[in-house]
């Protein structure tokens, strides 16, 4: 495992936003990598009531198939899961699963219960919870992040991962470090704690100094470090 950036090529960047976030978190990122001539789509994934983790997952795959080549599909958090279920679904069309202060379940696990469910949803629990994570948000940035806030459907929340194919473990992958360095993600990864990347046979490790958030707190460098991808 290294430090290198892949030198992949795809026609497509696919963004997916993790627990609590909408398509519209990743606008920065966007706006910088269209200007760098990149096709980009930040996914919208369905948080409707009653939505599913397949649902989610599927609103994922829909933006791989609409692509005339292969994708980058790019997970932030909790997401990283379903960028990695898009590598599973489709190791011919992914070529790079970028992870982006995550890193996938293991098959057999929730997606991401994490925090108490209230009537069918998983609200923002509040920032007590994100203190460390959030260092380089200010009192503005929490409040616009606290307005715009997406409970996670219950049944998204809840869901159970199921992999199917593990051609997966042939797609490279890229842990873009924020709130934790790449020699600790390397140390979780010799000790087993990640055990969906340890069978990965091309993983390499870039780090970015900030939160839990880099796409709201430093977009440009973000967007620099997928368009090398």
């Amino acid at each position: 495992m290294g430090s290198r950036l892949l030198g992949m090529t795809a026609e497509q960047l696919v963004l997916v936003g993790g627990l609590w976030l909408d398509a519209a978190a990743w606008d920065e990122v966007v706006a910088d990598l269209t200007g760098r001539g990149r096709d980009v789509v930040a996914v919208r994934l369905p948080v409707h009531a009653g939505a599913t983790l397949t649902d989610q997952a599927a609103a994922v795959l829909a933006a791989v198939d609409a692509a005339p080549g292969r994708s980058v599909v790019v997970g932030h958090s909790a997401a990283s899961t379903l960028a990695w279920l898009a590598a599973d679904a489709r190791p011919d069309r992914v070529a790079t699963v970028a992870m982006i202060g995550g890193w996938p379940r293991a098959g057999g696990q929730t997606y991401g219960d994490f925090f108490a469910i209230k009537d069918g949803e998983m609200p923002f629990p509040g920032w007590a919870e994100f203190e460390a994570d959030a260092a380089d948000l200010d009192a503005a940035a929490r409040a616009a992040f606290t307005a715009a806030a997406v409970a996670v459907p219950e049944h998204v929340a809840t869901g159970v991962i199921t992999y199917t194919d593990e051609r997966r473990y042939d797609v490279p992958v890229v842990l873009i470090c924020p709130e934790f360095t790449p020699e600790q993600a390397r140390e979780w990864l010799a000790a087993g704690d990640l055990p969906e990347l340890t069978p990965v046979k091309h993983l390499d490790t870039v780090d970015i100094d900030s939160g839990h958030w880099p796409m709201l707190t430093r977009p440009a460098e973000l967007a620099g470090i997928i368009a090398a991808l």
